[in-house]
């Protein structure tokens, strides 16, 4: 394994155990969240520059798409539930209580 696919795959796992272990606040979740396809973007990106493939060359532009809808409606669940709650700590967050 080469040191540049070391840090990209340590980075998606470290923010892998970020979102397993600090789920206290909504928005370090959608951070992780966000780490997570930044590296996966990064490692495809680098993936299909190495490969030369002409056909994969689209796959990071359309990871990036999904990245940037994710992002977007995590903010909008970020802003609905600080107006409804008061907070965006998970623990206040009951989906029995919905």
């Amino acid at each position: 394994m080469t040191p540049v696919h070391f840090c990209f795959s340590a980075a998606f796992v470290l923010s892998l155990t970020g979102l397993a272990f600090h789920r206290t606040h909504l928005l370090s979740a959608l951070l992780c969240l966000e780490a997570m396809m930044l590296s996966l973007f990064m490692a495809l990106a680098l993936w299909t520059l190495q490969t030369e493939a002409s056909g994969f060359s689209l796959a990071p532009i359309l990871l990036l798409a999904f990245s940037a809808c994710e992002a977007s409606a995590g903010l909008a669940l970020l802003v609905a539930t600080a107006r409804t709650h008061g907070t965006d700590h998970l623990q206040s967050l009951n989906l029995l209580q919905c």
